[in-house]
């Protein structure tokens, strides 16, 4: 049996950690250029808190993109489930838990809303999820009138996004909880791989018994959840609500979400490459901020980086290629039926 040569390791090692490398190279880098700022605790504190909610909304990008579909409300719901989460207190008398809780079901529903468009009228997702969001964001300048949406709310939602646990911001604990908890759903649990079945090849999902419109539904409806949930951190941290503030998160969010399949699992849209993802996008833009760099640097760098990731994760999804091929006989050992006849197509 052949031992592979040190160069062939390194091949086969470089696409699926590079990231991962990359992320922590940058980070040595400026704690080297920058020691009295970079690797200091208060800016790992501002790059958590900075980051999270793009952390989060980029995970909500992922659900849907783990059948082949895209979610772009992400951007837009975020400016009108902010600017709920204060209103509904101030002006509405809400108790900050209902408010919270409305919030979160009304973000669902729109999930629920794009997946029927996407899986019932046969909308392409891009266009559904594009109409969606501008009919939410036109709803959020409806409802300020261009104002700021302003009042005192209970220290209790203050605390959802302010507080601090062992020295750290609250809301670096909830990607943790979040990122773990879908990485055990899309990893170990049936649902999870139906949905990379689905992503993979939905004729052959269907074929095999999965309902594929039902688990799409599902993904929106999560991503939906998702970004209300960012919603909300977001109004917990700023105190107010405005609708020019939310639009700059979707494209960290997508740059996020296409960086992560290009590591990790290469041409595979996966959890923990999503955060390295994210992590390179606030490595590199905390460093090169603290350069002085003008401020329309960060959507450069954001921009140029969703053009190499895209294709990065396009090359490399060329390169994996067997998925459409292997997706029945992966979902055969979902569903632990590998010697049986698939199943009456459902949901179809």
């Amino acid at each position: 049996m052949e031992h592979a040569t040190p160069f062939e390791r390194v091949k086969r090692f470089a696409p699926v950690y590079g990231l991962v490398i990359l992320a922590v190279l940058l980070g040595v880098l400026f704690s080297i250029l920058l020691p009295e700022t970079f690797p200091t605790m208060i800016n790992l504190r501002s790059i958590i808190g900075d980051k999270a909610i793009i952390a989060i909304l980029s995970l909500a990008v992922m659900i849907p993109m783990v059948t082949g579909k895209i979610d772009l409300t992400v951007g837009y719901g975020i400016v009108l489930w902010h600017i709920l989460a204060i209103s509904l207190q101030t002006k509405y008398g809400f108790p900050w838990p209902l408010a919270v809780l409305t919030v979160l079901t009304l973000g669902g529903l729109v999930g629920f809303l794009n997946g029927v468009l996407v899986e019932i009228a046969q909308i392409d997702a891009f266009i559904a999820t594009l109409g969606t969001g501008t009919v939410l964001y036109a709803i959020a300048m409806w409802h300020t009138q261009g104002h700021q949406v302003i009042g005192v709310a209970p220290d209790g939602f203050y605390a959802i996004a302010g507080s601090f646990f062992l020295d750290l911001p609250i809301t670096g604990y909830y990607v943790l909880a979040l990122t773990l908890a879908l990485w055990v759903i899309l990893e170990y649990l049936p649902i999870g791989r139906y949905l990379y079945t689905i992503g993979a090849n939905p004729k052959a999902a269907a074929l095999n018994g999965i309902p594929v419109r039902r688990y799409t539904i599902i993904a929106f409806v999560s991503s939906g959840a998702l970004t209300a949930f960012a919603g909300v951190l977001l109004a917990s941290r700023l105190r107010i609500g405005q609708a020019s503030v939310g639009l700059e998160y979707l494209l960290p969010a997508l740059v996020g979400a296409f960086l992560g399949s290009t590591t990790i699992k290469p041409g595979r849209v996966n959890v923990w490459g999503t955060i390295v993802g994210v992590a390179i996008l606030a490595i590199g833009i905390s460093g090169i901020q603290q350069f002085g760099a003008s401020f329309f640097v960060e959507p450069l760098f954001n921009g140029a980086t969703l053009l190499v990731a895209i294709g990065i994760a396009g090359y490399a999804q060329r390169r994996r290629g067997v998925g459409a091929l292997r997706a029945p006989a992966s979902l055969a050992q979902a569903n632990g039926n590998s010697n049986k006849p698939a199943a009456t197509p459902k949901g179809e």
